[in-house]
């Protein structure tokens, strides 16, 4: 034979022994083997010898270039000697016990494991088998298997699991050899096919034997039992062998037993282990009935809270929690039907999707269906017939979440649009000419020619409005105007005009005023300042100045109880008013389906125009019908007449006169008649920084216990309605004042039901939207009758989404009428102990898209109250109701100077006959010669929408921050104004807003999933602003830039989503000419200046990819139809920052209007750039500015947002019942990630991966 190739690369030495004897190995491999058994022996010996006493033999058996791996495995093959055999395993176990794995690769690839296995088989037929040889088979094989990813198929195959198997059950009694055998058969159970037919065998029934009684001998072996059983439970069918041998009450006590005598913690690992077994039992019906039965959630329950004190058993406390979240009983919302309290009648129903699916449920009352009268049974949509996600076949393995979790990891990217026709923008305007030509009265601006307009007069005196022509000012306002804006000069709110509403779409109603030489102008000394971008933290600072020096006498702010209940007994709308309101359009508020009490309207001391004093709405809180009487003898008197501080000082945009004239105007589904107090009255910014909340350690765990507390100590629930909206009749129930009184009836309020839990703690359901049976999240909502000092607790128990940023420092807002009263109007953050985790209400397929056994979440709160008799507000994020932005409108309209030119239309009606307006703001030309007419209509739009998700109440500040920019008197407002043209549509869904809906119009849909072909009935103003947007691209005049500025509420900071082509294709793997990627990298440039001035703006969580659940958005549609290369959609954080100078703040109304008047700002330094050269040379001025492209790739690695920006998560939120996922469960606390459903595939993701756009 030829010297042996024992490799030399690694300078091992050629004559090292060890080489030497496996060379010697090598050439007796085969016959010699057999024949020379003695020689065998001895090589072997030695070999193992030299490897157990000098470290480096081993490591020149192991190193890369050399064979001996190779000749060991062939002489194990070869050899028929139990010595020599047993000698090359010791040799084999020696090698592989160092290396971290490495070897244990080596030995698998060159085909160890099924030797092993062939040794195995033939060493099982020799009677008996020598134990030894078993013992060490077993030991090889158990640290093998894990490397091995075949391992389970290999032993299957050659029938290694009976004899596994067969020789435990021989030896129950000889731990030393049951230990290795157990390690191995842990490792087989972990294939599902392994496990169900180790089962068949009787396994199950064997571990069991071995796992009980309780005794304290051999616990390092009761431990791999137990994680073997545990493997083997994962199998349902096992499971259920489980059950039906009666082990679940057994594994109980067993495990009651453990808890009671390790008390020194030593043995936390088999706790631990029986915990599991019992989670993957209780992972089928049959064991959570099992579980139950067995009274488990009380042993869970007992043991969980005495482990609680010691930090180190927090593995078992989550385990069990875990369990017995999954053992509590799935409740059904206590509602009748999760579709909204509130109906509205479409005017026809779109013939697919969700709207006409609810159409077509019969309705849950047996009442007869809307559309086609027949009386239909009863169908409960609140929750399924099963209780979860019960599989039908005994044998499907299939974790079905798990395998979800795979598939979205699979498909993260499968949403990018990879169609390169659909990723070049085609400039299709889509309509005829002929169509889109009655959209030129909207433009008036680019046809007027000035020439009836005296230039000089408007200079000099500026008092004079005469520019009015080009203003919808309050005193020519035509009736059928939608928002009424009577300055106090003008006309007393008493006797303001109605708006009528006279249905339809019609756009030819916006025509612009006549002119007016009678408008009114505010008077010179009005603190009307708006805000400008220089001064925004000076103005701020001086408000709050004037604010402290507003004299507020104690006996005013220390009211008594009887007399704060007269005085917020609500502002509500008189009778007189729903009269004129009917009059005028026939839509008005009808008295007698008012929610309001009527004698409350007549008696109570704060009727619109009943008492001259500056009034204070609190929302219609009920303090009992005789407050009412009491109420009118003071009406007289001073006793309960507030003086508050004067709004206009403080907040020079508001006014709360105004504002109620304004709720007369709009027009709600449930008809509202009562105004909120912080509505009424505005919002402060504080002064004061308002930090991300710290997360307490085990806050999430401790609320869980409170939820389990419920089923096991029932006596202590009072389960008591104290507010049902739909009892229509009377929503708030009268009771003897120990209950919270809670009320939303007014413009964007939600709060569905309120039922008190416990002395202090209250559920809370939230509304669906208006034809909808989910989009759970907005809640804007009244509490009275509190107590000072007490801590209350509120569960807001029927969210849907599946992580939310309260669980990352995110607070609720609360408002204090006393506080404001005091000289402090202002929303704060507040809420202690906040966390958001899945509970254990079921969601019914219907209202999870078809999936069953779909549960809730619940986000909860902590809260107490400073102020007695206080009337407090609760909000998801800052509320900006339509009436308010009427109201904002009317203002920003009295600051015009001569020098503005500025128009408010009516773009259209809403479904619900709200009127949408839209506003043009430019420079006026400096006079009519022609070249200052001509630079006039020459200047680029820019097209900018808000608040088509009524829920994103952030987009209306930030918009509040531009309008007020580009009204203002600096000089960068004036440049901004003189470069551009500005069409504005500051709110594209008005009925959402007005009725508190989340996410969706009346119809029932998404509006920023309607751009692609709106309907003109059911989406006019999607329909309408499309249509000015076609009617621009066909006089070759589309924008500059269109934004449309929306919230996010699961990332933090400011950032923007573009569409690129480019971006697109380097996200995917399509392949693409470089003549398909060419493409102007303009689109990149405005984000980049805003992520330079803008302190909350991140650049790197802007994303330019455009995906193909994206395409019916507005983002998408506007540059792919109209062509718009800088095409956005601008997301505001609703939590706050995690970069810059607002990082670890929360973000308030300062921020963002801030965020609207920098975006101001980065629309002149855009135009600066763009007008410095032709546009030839545009793309190497913005390269500048933007860097390298290489460069920019790598600066934004969350180039495609998918998953959220927060880190690993301290607490698991998904305890779901249907899970069989080790990773859903926190082993401890700081350590847990949560495991995400990436958002584009959520189907409640608002995140611009899916829904946000």
């Amino acid at each position: 034979m030829n010297k042996p190739k024992m490799a030399t690369e690694k300078g091992v030495p050629s004559n090292s022994r060890v080489l030497m004897l496996l060379g010697q190995l090598e050439r007796m491999n085969g016959e010699a083997m057999v024949r020379d058994v003695e020689m065998a022996r001895q090589v072997t010996a030695k070999i193992l010898h030299l490897i157990q006493t000098q470290e480096k033999s081993g490591k020149e058996v192991m190193s890369k270039g050399s064979s001996g791996m190779e000749v060991i495995l062939a002489s194990l093959e070869s050899t028929r000697d139990v010595q020599t055999t047993l000698n090359i395993l010791y040799i084999l176990s020696e090698l592989l016990t160092v290396g971290r794995g490495r070897r244990v690769g080596v030995f698998v690839s060159k085909g160890g494991t099924g030797i092993l296995f062939q040794i195995l088989i033939s060493a099982s037929k020799e009677l008996p088998p020598s134990e030894e040889l078993m013992l060490q088979l077993h030991s090889l094989l158990a640290k093998v298997g894990p490397k091995d990813r075949k391992f389970g198929v290999k032993a299957r195959l050659s029938g290694a699991l009976n004899v596994t198997v067969n020789l435990m059950k021989q030896n129950l009694q000889n731990t030393k050899l049951l230990l290795p055998c157990l390690q191995v058969l842990r490792v087989y159970s972990t294939n599902s096919v392994n496990a169900i037919s180790l089962g068949k065998n009787g396994v199950v029934e064997l571990m069991f034997k071995i796992v009980g009684p309780y005794s304290k001998k051999n616990t390092s072996l009761l431990k791999v039992a137990l994680d073997a059983l545990g493997a083997l439970l994962k199998s349902k069918t096992n499971a259920r062998r489980a059950v039906d041998g009666g082990h679940v009450p057994v594994m109980l006590a067993l495990y009651l037993d453990w808890h009671r005598n390790d008390t020194r913690h030593r043995h936390m690992l088999i706790r631990k282990g029986l915990l599991v077994c019992l989670r993957n039992i209780i992972n089928i019906k049959l064991g959570r009935k099992a579980f139950i039965d067995a009274d488990g959630m009380r042993v869970l329950y007992n043991t969980s809270t005495e482990c609680l004190p010691v930090r180190t058993l927090d593995p078992l406390i989550n385990t069990s929690s875990l369990i017995m979240r999954k053992c509590f009983p799935k409740n059904r919302l206590p509602l009748p039907t999760i579709k909204s309290a509130f109906h509205y009648q479409l005017p026809h129903v779109p013939a697919a999707g969700p709207v006409a699916q609810l159409y077509s449920q019969p309705p849950g009352g047996g009442k007869t269906h809307q559309l086609c009268n027949k009386p239909l049974k009863k169908v409960d949509d609140v929750v399924d017939e099963s209780d979860d996600n019960e599989e039908t076949d005994a044998d499907s393995e299939n974790d079905t979440e798990n395998e979800e979790d795979e598939k979205d990891q699979r498909t993260a990217n499968d949403d990018i649009e990879t169609d390169l026709n659909k990723l070049h923008p085609k400039k299709n305007p889509g309509r005829p000419f002929e169509e889109l030509r009655v959209y030129e009265r909207f433009f008036l601006e680019l046809s007027e020619d000035f020439q009836g307009y005296n230039f000089e007069s408007s200079k000099s005196a500026s008092t004079t409005s005469s520019s009015s022509t080009f203003s919808s000012s309050s005193a020519s306002t035509p009736p059928s105007r939608p928002i009424i804006v009577p300055t106090a000069q003008a006309l007393s709110p008493k006797h303001a005009p109605i708006s009528s509403s006279q249905g339809g779409c019609n756009p030819t109603k916006g025509k612009h005023t006549l002119p007016s030489p009678s408008a009114p102008t505010p008077p010179p000394h009005a603190p009307l300042t708006p805000l400008e971008l220089d001064t925004i933290h000076l103005t701020k600072d001086q408000d709050k100045k004037e604010k402290a020096s507003i004299p507020s006498p104690d006996t005013h702010t220390t009211l008594s109880s009887q007399e704060l209940a007269h005085v917020l007994d609500g502002v509500s709308l008189e009778e007189e008013v729903f009269l004129s309101a009917e009059d005028a359009g026939g839509k008005g508020v009808k008295q007698e389906g008012s929610p309001v009490n009527a004698t409350r309207h007549i008696q109570s001391p704060l009727l619109l125009g009943g008492i001259p004093a500056r009034r204070v709405g609190g929302g219609g809180s009920n303090w009992g019908s005789d407050c009412g009487s009491e109420g009118a003898e003071d009406e007289g008197g001073e006793g309960a007449v507030l003086e508050v501080p004067d709004t206009a000082l403080l907040l020079p945009l508001h006014d709360p006169d105004l504002y109620v004239e304004m709720v007369k105007g709009t027009l709600s589904v449930p008809q509202y008649a009562e105004v909120a107090y912080p509505d009424y009255f505005g919002h402060v910014a504080p002064t004061f920084r308002e930090p991300h909340l710290e997360r307490v350690y085990g806050v999430q765990r401790s609320k869980i216990f409170q939820d389990i507390e419920r089923l096991i100590h029932p006596n202590d629930i009072v389960d008591k309605v104290v507010y049902d909206l739909d009892i229509p009749s009377c929503p708030v129930i009268e009771d003897n004042g120990e209950s919270l009184k809670f009320n939303s009836q007014f413009e964007s309020g939600n709060l569905r039901k309120a039922i008190q839990v416990r002395k202090y703690e209250y559920d809370l359901v939230l509304n669906s939207d208006i034809n909808s049976n989910h989009y759970h999240q907005w809640f804007y909502f009244e509490v009275s009758g509190m107590r000072v000092g007490a801590t209350y607790r509120f569960n807001l128990i029927n969210c849907e989404k599946s992580n939310s940023q309260f669980n990352y420092g995110m607070q609720v807002l609360m408002y204090s009428v006393q506080e404001a009263i005091s000289g402090r109007p202002r929303w704060v953050r507040t809420g202690t102990d906040i966390c958001y985790y899945k509970n254990h209400f079921a969601r019914s397929s219907i209202a999870a898209g078809g999936q069953k056994g779909k549960s809730y979440y619940t986000m909860t709160f902590s809260t107490s109250f400073s102020h007695k008799d206080d009337v407090c507000y609760f909000a998801y994020h800052y509320p900006y109701t339509y009436s308010t932005l009427k109201m904002h409108l009317s203002k920003l309209e009295a600051l015009r100077t001569p020098q503005i030119y500025l128009r408010q239309d009516v773009l259209c009606e809403t479904l619900g006959g709200n009127s949408c307006p839209l506003l043009t703001i430019t420079a006026m030309p400096e006079s009519n010669s022609n070249d200052h007419i001509c630079q006039f209509r020459n200047r680029p739009l820019i097209f900018l929408s808000a608040r088509v998700h009524p829920g994103e109440t952030n987009a209306s500040w930030v918009m509040k921050g531009t309008l007020e920019f580009l009204m203002g008197t600096s000089p960068l407002a004036a440049s901004l104004r003189d470069a551009y043209i500005f069409k504005i549509v500051p709110m594209l869904n008005p009925d959402g807003v007005i009725n508190g809906n989340h996410r969706c119009s009346l119809s029932g849909e998404d509006l920023n999933r309607q751009w692609q072909s709106p309907n003109l009935e059911l989406h006019p103003t999607i329909f309408h602003t499309k249509s000015l947007l076609q009617y621009l691209a066909h006089i070759q005049r589309a924008p500059l830039v269109f934004c449309d500025y929306h919230g996010h509420s699961r990332k933090k900071n400011v950032f923007m989503y573009g569409c690129s082509v480019k971006e697109t294709v380097w996200q995917s793997n399509i392949s693409a000419t470089s003549s398909d990627l060419h493409e102007d990298l303009g689109y990149r440039a405005l984000p980049k200046i805003l992520s330079q001035i803008a302190p909350a703006f991140s650049m790197a969580s802007c994303s330019f990819v455009v995906e193909r659940s994206k395409e019916s958005t507005a983002r998408v549609v506007v540059w792919r139809e109209i062509g718009v290369q800088r095409s956005y959609t601008m997301e505001s954080t609703l939590c706050g920052c995690d970069q810059g100078k607002y990082k670890g703040l929360q973000i308030g109304t300062r921020e963002l209007e801030e965020m609207g008047a920098q975006f101001c700002v980065a629309l002149l330094r855009l135009k600066r750039l763009t007008g410095l050269r032709n546009h030839q040379h545009l793309l190497d001025l913005e390269s500048d500015i933007i860097g390298t492209q290489t460069k920019v790739v790598s600066s934004s690695p969350t180039t495609y947002v998918m998953e959220e920006d927060e880190p690993s998560f301290l607490e698991a939120i998904d305890y779901s019942a249907e899970s069989n996922d080790e990773d859903a469960e926190a082993e401890h606390e700081h350590g847990t990630e949560v495991h995400e459903i990436p958002e584009h595939l959520d189907p409640l993701s608002d995140s611009e991966t899916n829904h946000r756009d």
